[in-house]
C-alpha cells in the first residue's frame, strides 16, 4: 500500500448476519481510491455434511443461520424430494407453504424495524449504540413498538405450530412431512394471520408516511448514483406471479428483457462462481454474460435476487392488497425494472404483505386438513432443491450413494448471488459521502446502509466448493509486527 494512501476499516459492520468487515483506501487528495466488502469467516458444511444421512440435512443445513433456518430446512427437504424422486402430497405442501410464508412474514418485519429500520427512522448521525430497535421505539412510540414485538411473535408462533418449533423446525421430512396442525391450530393460526395482513397494511402506511417523505430515503431513492442496472433472478409460478415456496428461475436484463427461464435443476448451469484472495465468499456472476468485474450494465454478468429482483422478474403479486402496492410502486418508478438499490426496502414490505396474505389463503384451504402427508420414497440419488429465501434465491444440490449418505453438497445462497452488486454499492456510497479525507461517524453509518439494502447474512454466505480456496495467513509477533505471510494462491 504507498504510504499516501490512506486506509480506514469499518469492523465489525452491524444489524446483519454474520460477520464482515469493510476497507476503504482513499487516494492522496482525500477521495476514495477503492473499496472492499470482506467477509473473514470460513464455515465449511460443505465438507462435513458428507457421510451424513441425508434425511438429517434439513436439521444439520438450518444451523448454518439463526435467521433464516426455515429457507434452509425446506430448501433442503426439496432437494431430499429431488434425490429419492418424489413429490410431497398436497396437505404436505401446503404446510410447507404456509410455515414458510410465516418466515417471509416475520423475517421481513424483523429487517424492516430492527435492521434496516433504524438506518432511517433515526437521524443519520445517531450514535451506532442507539441505532438500534429501541432507539426505533422511542422514535414511533410504545404502543407501535409493543405492535412489532407481537407481530414477530405471531410468524413464530405459526413456524412453531406447523414446523414443531419455533426456530429450527423439525417436520419437514423428504416426501413430506411429520406432522399436521389440528383444528385448534388451524382457529388460532388464521386469527393471527388476520391480524398480520392488517399490521403489514400499517407498516406499508408508515414507509409512505416516513421514508417516502423528503429527506435522506427520498434523496437515497431518487439519486441516479445508487442505482444499479444489473441482471435479475428470482422464482415465478406458472402465471409469472411470485411464488416464494416453488416455481421457475427466471433471469431478466437490466432492459427488463427475460434472458433465461429455467427449471430447479438448471439453475447451477447459467451460473458461474470465481473467487477472490481477500475473502472467503465465492462471487457468481451469469455464465453467458461473462464476468466484466464489480460493475452493472447489459455486458456485467453480475445479477441481484432478493425482494427487488422479485417484483422485477414477475408479472404480478397474485394477492389482492399485495397486487394494489406493487401497481403503486411501479408507478413511482415510471414500471420495472427497478435499479434503485434503496427500493430494496419497498419492495421488502410489498413481499411482507404478500406472504401475509399468502398463508391466510392457506390457512383456509380443505387440502391443508385431509388427505396423506407423506408418500414413499424412492431410490436414492442426485437432487437439487431452490427456495426463495428472504434475501433470495436458495440453492441446495446434494448427492446421495446407494444407501442415502451423503457423497457430495453444494450450497449457493442469496447473499453469495448479491455479493457482486453489495460490492458496487458500498464502493458508490463511499464514493458519494467521502470527499477531502473527511470521514465521520455519519458517513461511515452512511456506507453501512448501502449492505443492509439486501440484508445480507454472512453467515450463509461462507461456504467452499470441492477445491481449495485462497488463502492468506499473516503471522505476528507479541507486538503486532508481520513477521511471515503463508500465501496459497487460487488453484
Amino acid at each position: 500500500m504507498s504510504k499516501k494512501t490512506r486506509r480506514i476499516t469499518i469492523d465489525p459492520i452491524t444489524r446483519l448476519e454474520g460477520h464482515g468487515k469493510i476497507e476503504l483506501f482513499l487516494d492522496e487528495h482525500g477521495e476514495l481510491k477503492d473499496a472492499f466488502f470482506q467477509i473473514p469467516e470460513l464455515r465449511g458444511f460443505e465438507r462435513f455434511c458428507q457421510g451424513r444421512y441425508g434425511e438429517d440435512m434439513p436439521q444439520i443445513t438450518q444451523r448454518i443461520c439463526g435467521v433464516c433456518p426455515e429457507a434452509h430446512h425446506l430448501a433442503s427437504v426439496k432437494a431430499l424430494d429431488a434425490c429419492y424422486g418424489v413429490e410431497p402430497p398436497p396437505r404436505a405442501r401446503k404446510l410447507r407453504e404456509l410455515l414458510y410464508n410465516a418466515y417471509i412474514f416475520s423475517d421481513h418485519l424483523l429487517h424492516f424495524y430492527y435492521l434496516g429500520g433504524p438506518d432511517f427512522l433515526l437521524d443519520v448521525d445517531t450514535p451506532p449504540q442507539e441505532r438500534n430497535i429501541l432507539g426505533v421505539i422511542n422514535k414511533v412510540g410504545e404502543a407501535l413498538g409493543k405492535e412489532v414485538i407481537k407481530h414477530r411473535s405471531y410468524g413464530q408462533r405459526i413456524i412453531e405450530a406447523v414446523g414443531g418449533r419455533s426456530i429450527h423446525p423439525v417436520t419437514a421430512l423428504p416426501g413430506g412431512q411429520s406432522k399436521a396442525i389440528t383444528p385448534e391450530e388451524q382457529k388460532d393460526i388464521e386469527a393471527m394471520l388476520q391480524s398480520c395482513v392488517a399490521f403489514a397494511q400499517q407498516t406499508l402506511e408508515i414507509f409512505k408516511d416516513i421514508y417516502l417523505a423528503k429527506g435522506l430515503f427520498r434523496d437515497l431513492l431518487d439519486d441516479k448514483d445508487h442505482s444499479l442496472p444489473t441482471y435479475y433472478m428470482g422464482m415465478v409460478d406458472q402465471e409469472g406471479l411470485i411464488n416464494f415456496y416453488d416455481g421457475r428461475i427466471r433471469v431478466v436484463s437490466p432492459d427488463g428483457e427475460e434472458v433465461e427461464l429455467a427449471q430447479a435443476d438448471e439453475l447451477l448451469e447459467l451460473i458461474e462462481e470465481r473467487t477472490e484472495p481477500w475473502t472467503y465468499v465465492k462471487i457468481p456472476f451469469l455464465r453467458k454474460i461473462g464476468w466484466q468485474g464489480y460493475t452493472a450494465g447489459i455486458e456485467s454478468g453480475v445479477y441481484r435476487v432478493g425482494p427487488l429482483a422479485r417484483l422485477n422478474v414477475c408479472s404480478g403479486i397474485g394477492t389482492p392488497l399485495a397486487d394494489v402496492e406493487y401497481e403503486a410502486y411501479k408507478d413511482f418508478f415510471g414500471g420495472v425494472p427497478v435499479h434503485a438499490t434503496f427500493a430494496y426496502h419497498w419492495a421488502r414490505i410489498i413481499e411482507m404483505l404478500t406472504a401475509a396474505e399468502k398463508a391466510a389463503e392457506i390457512i383456509q384451504d380443505p387440502e391443508l386438513m385431509e388427505g396423506p402427508i407423506r408418500v414413499e420414497l424412492g431410490a436414492p440419488g442426485e437432487g437439487v432443491g431452490v427456495i426463495e429465501a428472504a434475501r433470495g434465491t436458495l440453492i441446495h444440490h446434494y448427492k446421495l450413494d446407494e444407501k442415502g449418505i451423503v457423497i457430495g453438497v453444494n450450497l449457493v445462497v442469496a447473499t453469495t448471488h448479491n455479493i457482486a452488486g453489495i460490492s458496487a454499492s458500498i464502493k458508490e456510497m463511499a464514493k458519494s459521502v467521502i470527499h477531502k479525507g473527511k470521514v465521520d461517524q455519519g458517513i461511515l453509518n452512511r456506507i453501512e446502509m448501502s449492505f443492509r439494502n439486501y440484508d445480507p447474512c454472512l453467515a450463509c454466505a461462507t461456504h467452499a466448493l470441492p477445491g481449495q480456496m485462497p488463502l492468506v495467513v499473516n503471522v505476528r509477533d507479541p507486538s503486532g509486527e508481520v513477521i511471515e505471510q503463508i500465501v496459497r494462491e487460487e488453484p
